[in-house]
């Protein structure tokens, strides 16, 4: 109510002043107010729709993020982190991945997908450093269940990132057609240098030292010679295959436990699915799903209240081709896929009955 000062009009009935009164209505205040408490409402609405939905929004261009199974509502997550073909290199998808896991706190136990040949020494060794960071944790990280499921192969380098698991009980399971193990070293090196003689080709490099130009496959050796680059290079693969082994020993260490397994086991032979079982390369016998099923249980979640995920990388048509990704670029100089060349040199074994080599992968 609001009033306004006395006024007199004419007095013609002689009686007293008049107050004029007027009266604004009590839904005057509130027209004016009601934008703004709309305004704070939907404001308030979106952040917290942001806040419920922001781990389905993709943080990183270079990766999707999949729903897999169990729960796609739920906001504890299980992480598939998928390590396949040849490793050749200390960045890339597979790293990629596992900084995403780092930076979602979601994410509450990890399984890593191998299905791998191996690769360089540094490469499958960056990953397996990583790999145990994450179930190890950090001043600033938390620490991550870490559960290993073997796909086709998982062999040399990829045996070496498996070992992350940390030899905690039943986190490495084999699939029955797996092939793994070929823990061992290789330096590959080809002697080219009469082949070249034949051309009346000679190697003329100029070079600082006798071992500058060590390994080279167009130098006419003496027999002295030769054999001192063999015996170089041969340190330097025996050395490496100790740190081989320091890293299965840390991974399985019942293994280690007997001398006679562990000579057995590091001869660099390929073993399938049961062999390892018995020599103590594995845990169990099991798919993805049960990899899944022991990550869940690590991480004290539950079967119906968690989110399965992986991730995948955005890549073209012809990204698995022996160009990679350059041959759909249409550049005037493709590049050729190395991991590809490695992956068709990969033995193999096939359930496969065509003429069609193995060209394109199905990733």
């Amino acid at each position: 109510m609001a009033s306004i000062s006395p006024v007199n009009p004419p007095n013609t009935t002689g009686g007293q002043p008049v107050h004029l009164v007027l009266d604004r209505g009590r839904g005057f205040g509130w027209g004016r107010r009601l934008p703004w408490i709309l305004l704070v409402v939907a404001l308030f609405f979106a952040y917290s729709m942001y806040r419920s939905y922001q781990s389905y929004l993709q943080k990183d261009p270079r990766l999707e993020e999949k729903f897999v199974s169990h729960s796609p509502y739920a906001k504890d997550k299980v992480a598939i982190i998928t390590i396949e073909g040849p490793i050749m290199h200390n960045d890339g998808f597979a790293k990629w991945q596992i900084d995403q896991v780092r930076r979602d706190p979601d994410v509450k136990a990890v399984v890593v997908r191998v299905d791998s040949p191996g690769g360089t020494v540094t490469g499958s060794d960056y990953l397996f450093h990583h790999l145990k960071q994450l179930r190890e944790g950090s001043a600033t990280e938390r620490p991550l269940p870490l559960v290993v499921s073997m796909g086709a192969i998982a062999a040399s380098g990829g045996y070496y990132l498996s070992m992350a698991a940390g030899g905690v009980p039943d986190t490495i399971f084999a699939e029955r057609t797996t092939w793994t193990g070929s823990i061992g070293v290789i330096i590959p090196h080809y002697n080219a240098s009469e082949l070249l003689e034949s051309w009346r080709i000679k190697d003329d490099s100029v070079v600082s030292g006798p071992l500058k130009a060590m390994a080279s496959p167009t130098r006419m050796l003496t027999p002295e010679m030769a054999e001192r680059e063999h015996q170089v290079l041969q340190t330097l693969v025996n050395e490496t295959f100790e740190q081989f082994k320091d890293v299965v020993r840390e991974g399985r260490p019942n293994l280690f436990k007997d001398p006679m397994a562990v000579e057995k086991a590091t001869t660099g032979q390929v073993f399938n699915a049961k062999q390892a079982l018995d020599l103590g390369l594995v845990d169990k016998l099991g798919f993805l799903e049960d990899a899944v099923d022991r990550a869940i249980q690590l991480a004290n979640l539950k079967q119906d209240d968690v989110r399965v995920i992986s991730y995948s990388q955005p890549r073209g048509l012809l990204d698995s081709t022996l160009f990679g990704a350059s041959a759909a670029s249409g550049t005037s100089f493709p590049q050729l896929n190395v991991s590809a060349i490695v992956d068709l040199a990969t033995p193999r074994a096939y359930f496969l009955y065509t003429w069609l080599p193995a060209l394109l992968t199905n990733r």
